[in-house]
């Protein structure tokens, strides 16, 4: 392939070729090697500028190979281009976002994602920015705004039945978790039963809720950028243990109201006599009222 071949650099490895191929994290990105210089005395600029390519780490394919968040990578690269910065309406890795900047050395970029101060010393973005759902948890925790109504948020006066403020802000809904396992079952049936395996543990619901639940071990590569008030059936978990996802569900409120499962039987060969794969997808809605 001509691509693979221009990518990989010059035999002589002294130099590097006009396009060039990255590996960050698993994500790969193939750009301009103008566009990684463009900033000097930034990192990039100086392993593509002041190092040679047989010194820079590289991995199966030949690819330069960078031990970094590769869903957030496509920002830098981004501000390389035109050194400017546009972000979606609503970006919660913005304080990450600039933890990368300050990796790769772009003082620029992370000056620009720096949450801004005013003259009284506090924080001028609003907490919303991140997620609305914590304007709510922080004034029920204790905490006090000049936005806010207080009596919105006050805990009911007397009764053993009154809620706390945390309870009261903690907002209901369902969360589905769902995954896709596989066994195999030999002809002595019990005797050689493999057990199942879980791929991938998915999530379906309110975003809001999803992340309030499954903090950074919520995956949302393949639904980047999501409201917090808008649903998504494409989040999953960083572990495959159900167990696990169980626990965060229960200890944030939630409890199992519903459960449904399909299976599939097929053989590994055409042989009847061999050994059956069975395919299951399992789905388990969670409530919190």
């Amino acid at each position: 392939m001509a691509l693979a071949d221009t990518t990989r650099g010059l035999s002589n490895g002294s130099t590097f070729p006009e396009i060039i191929e990255l590996n960050v994290g698993g994500q790969v990105y193939v750009t301009r090697h103008a566009t990684l210089i463009s900033v000097p005395d930034s990192l990039l600029w100086t392993m593509f500028s002041q190092k040679k390519p047989k010194e820079l780490a590289r991995d199966s394919k030949g690819r330069y190979f960078l031990d970094r968040d590769g869903f957030l990578f496509r920002y830098i690269l981004d501000y390389l281009r035109d050194l400017n910065l546009v972000l979606p309406d609503y970006f919660p890795e913005k304080s990450r976002l600039q933890r990368e900047a300050e990796f790769f050395q772009l003082r620029d970029l992370s000056q620009r994602l720096s949450p801004k101060v005013s003259k009284e010393n506090s924080i001028s973005e609003e907490i919303c920015q991140s997620d609305p759902e914590e304007l709510t948890s922080v004034a029920g925790a204790g905490g006090s705004t000049n936005s806010l109504e207080p009596s919105r948020f006050a805990a009911p006066v007397g009764g053993a039945n009154a809620r706390s403020p945390s309870l009261e802000s903690r907002k209901s809904g369902y969360i589905t978790v769902g995954y896709r396992g596989s066994y195999t079952i030999g002809r002595d049936a019990q005797a050689d039963a493999k057990f199942r395996r879980v791929a991938r543990i998915t999530v379906c619901g309110k975003t809001s809720l999803a992340k309030e639940v499954f903090g950074d071990t919520l995956n949302e590569s393949r639904d980047p950028d999501r409201p917090p008030e808008r649903y998504t059936s494409r989040y999953y978990l960083e572990y495959n243990l159900l167990e696990q996802a169980f626990d965060r569900l229960s200890e944030s409120g939630f409890h199992m109201v519903a459960c449904n499962s399909t299976g599939t039987c097929a053989y590994a060969s055409n042989d009847p006599n061999e050994d059956k794969i069975w395919t299951s997808y399992t789905e388990y809605v969670f409530s919190r009222d």
